[in-house]
């Protein structure tokens, strides 16, 4: 029997988006860089490696060299953990940098984001707690967000969270993970010295408390001693998971991260991945082991490292004018960012529309934030432009807000 649909029926609504879905907004960044995107915008506002920097040469010869010399692995199936040359290669980067490891500690992940995504998925129920810094790392934010955390900022100082605090907080709010990115924090780019780390590596051992530790600009620094990892941390091997990524250091659109993890969690996050991708795209990771084996990344990161330490220094150089006096901000040791904050009663949210008039833009403070904003602040990103870009993104930042 045929059913003949009656136009003048009315029509059943349909049922609505998850409620995590409905109450996570997208990223800032992401929202600013879709509004900013006229070629003539100096724009500060995105966390985007150089691309006149990219090794093009080199990883395009290692694309061919893997299609040509084992073209049905490349573009077959792989294992969800990851292909293990480039398991391996990893792991001795790893143990390299004194933190000794094996090729079944690393689940290699697409992007370091969405490591974050299969922690949240492997460890958080609805309603659990997460501790942050503050301010803290955007997408961080919206991970555990969509996980339904409870998100928690642990106070803190130009050198990272309060050890302090952070027992208290640990003991009042049970929660189940702390997330820091102790090396040129973004948005910051604040360095977390070796004591508190040490500090605070005692206090997860002490009550019981993960810790993701996101290291994606360890490599990028331009002055300074380099600081072990927490995870390294007596007391914390057995209860961190260290996120690495190739996107600021070889290229962003390889979509190559990875987690190290003790072995109960990291078969947790390998599951969790199976259900998100299957696995990383193999050409990809054979890749970026071919680049491992073939060419000298060490180098390729000190020759950024140079570039991005002089366009710092240019960032440094042309504040003092562009911000309104009483302004104050970081001087990183690395990493991509600088945090500044404007005197008080400035809105840096409000300001941006005009600022973005004249054709410049950072990102605001406020989202970074939460709990209550700190809406004098802001974040800017110094690596993308050269240092004549800079120094004119900075006179025309200095206009607008002088305008707005």
């Amino acid at each position: 029997m045929t059913v003949t649909p009656d136009a003048s029926a009315p029509v059943a609504p349909l049922p609505p988006l998850a409620a995590r879905a409905r109450s996570v907004g997208g990223s800032p960044v992401r929202d600013i860089l879709a509004v900013t995107a006229r070629p003539e915008v100096i724009n500060f506002a995105g966390g985007l490696p150089a691309p006149e920097l990219f090794d093009t040469e080199g990883i395009a010869a290692a694309y061919r060299a893997v299609l040509a010399g084992q073209p049905e692995r490349a573009l077959q199936y792989s294992t969800t953990e990851g292909e293990p040359v480039l398991r391996a290669a990893l792991a001795d980067r790893t143990t390299a940098r004194g933190l000794p490891t094996g090729p079944d500690d690393i689940l290699v992940t697409t992007g370091s984001q969405q490591a974050l995504s299969l922690l949240s998925t492997a460890l958080l129920e609805p309603g659990d707690t997460v501790l942050v810094e503050d301010p803290c790392y955007l997408a961080a934010l919206q991970a555990f967000g969509l996980a339904g955390a409870r998100v928690v900022a642990v106070p803190g100082d130009a050198d990272g969270v309060d050890p302090e605090a952070l027992a208290e907080l640990v003991v009042r709010e049970r929660p189940k993970l702390l997330y820091t990115v102790p090396t040129f924090q973004n948005p910051t780019g604040r360095t977390m010295p070796a004591g508190r780390r040490a500090a605070v590596a005692g206090v997860a051992a002490r009550h019981g408390l993960w810790i993701v530790e996101d290291d994606p600009y360890g490599e990028l620094r331009f002055e300074g001693a380099r600081v072990p990892w927490l995870a390294a941390q007596d007391g914390a091997r057995d209860r961190t998971v260290l996120l690495g990524s190739f996107s600021k250091v070889m290229a962003p659109g390889l979509r190559l991260g990875w987690l190290r993890a003790p072995a109960g969690l990291r078969r947790a996050c390998a599951v969790a991945k199976q259900a998100a991708d299957l696995h990383t795209p193999t050409v990809n990771q054979l890749a970026a082991a071919r680049y491992l084996a073939d060419s000298d990344l060490d180098a390729h990161v000190a020759r950024v490292a140079a570039a991005y330490g002089a366009r710092r220094d240019a960032m440094l150089a042309g504040l003092p004018e562009a911000l309104p006096e009483g302004s104050a901000w970081t001087r990183p040791e690395g990493g991509m960012f600088l945090w500044a904050r404007l005197p008080d009663g400035y809105d840096t949210t409000a300001l941006l529309p005009g600022v973005v008039r004249h054709d410049v833009a950072y990102v605001p403070g406020a989202p970074f934030h939460s709990g209550e904003p700190d809406r004098a602040t802001l974040r800017l990103c110094y690596v993308t432009q050269t240092p004549e870009e800079i120094a004119e993104g900075l006179r025309r930042l200095g206009a607008g807000l002088r305008a707005a």
